[in-house]
């Protein structure tokens, strides 16, 4: 693990210093979520801080590796890009938290308005951004990679783009469960509700797919087809856990 996180480093100091601010933030707000007595639709205010400060830190040092393998790519736009408009989402998310107030779904007020306006903006842009880095790497040859290793990042980037836009469907709702409004469960940090549909469980396994995918297929799978059949099952996961939210489902409750 030690000579894992050094070569991160190596590959890619901005993203590797700035992941590894987020998950020390990501630290602080779980250790401030068993002390302050802030709640938000009956779970701690900074479950949100901790979840997005882990995402972030994930997501940078994964991008950090990967656009390593890319020839002629402006990384240093891709890496302030990154620092910039995620440091805009967790700030903010933060300072809600901390005033034990909503940032996601906010239209409170103007301002408010205007910033949960800018969050989406932030993070459509940088999703797009990570289209941009599947589309070279669908483009270009790698000869150094294996094949089941290549094909693992890409797919895993297409799932990613496909359930980061997901997003838009609580955005656009103010709303992240069907049939209740924003339930929550006692399910620790996660959250997750065990009576109605909750549509940030695709979210979250769909976007996963960017570690998930290449993790797997390149330590234990090892050979392009069982790659292939990996991310359908994948696919086929997020895709299924969507529908069931928008049947107003519980993906728990059907679990457990």
């Amino acid at each position: 693990m030690i000579e894992f996180i050094q070569e991160i480093k190596n590959r890619n100091e901005v993203l590797f210093y700035f992941g590894q601010v987020c998950l020390g933030a990501g630290i602080i707000f779980l250790v401030l979520s068993t002390i302050s007595p802030l709640k938000i639709y009956g779970i701690s205010a900074w479950y949100k801080p901790f979840k997005f400060a882990i995402s972030l830190g994930v997501y940078s040092w994964t991008m950090a590796w990967y656009c390593h393998y890319l020839p002629n790519f402006n990384l240093s736009l891709f890496n302030w890009t990154v620092v910039v408009l995620w440091s805009f989402e967790l700030i903010y998310i933060a300072l809600q938290a901390s005033k034990g107030q909503l940032s996601h779904y906010n239209l409170s007020t103007p301002v408010y308005t205007i910033l949960y306006g800018l969050m989406a903006i932030a993070a459509t842009i940088v999703t797009l951004y990570t289209a941009y880095i599947g589309f070279l790497f669908f483009k270009d040859d790698f000869p150094m990679l294996p094949t089941y290793y290549l094909w693992a990042i890409r797919l895993g980037i297409v799932l990613f783009v496909i359930f980061s836009f997901e997003g838009f469907a609580m955005g656009s709702r103010l709303n992240h469960s069907v049939g209740a409004l924003n339930d929550n469960s006692n399910l620790w940090i996660i959250a997750w509700s065990k009576t109605v549909g909750d549509l940030r469980v695709a979210h979250f396994i769909g976007m996963h797919a960017l570690q998930v995918l290449p993790i797997v297929s390149f330590y234990f799978l090892k050979d392009t087809k069982l790659t292939f059949g990996l991310a359908f099952v994948y696919g086929l996961l997020s895709i299924s856990t969507l529908i069931q939210a928008l049947q107003g489902k519980s993906f728990l409750k059907s679990s457990l």
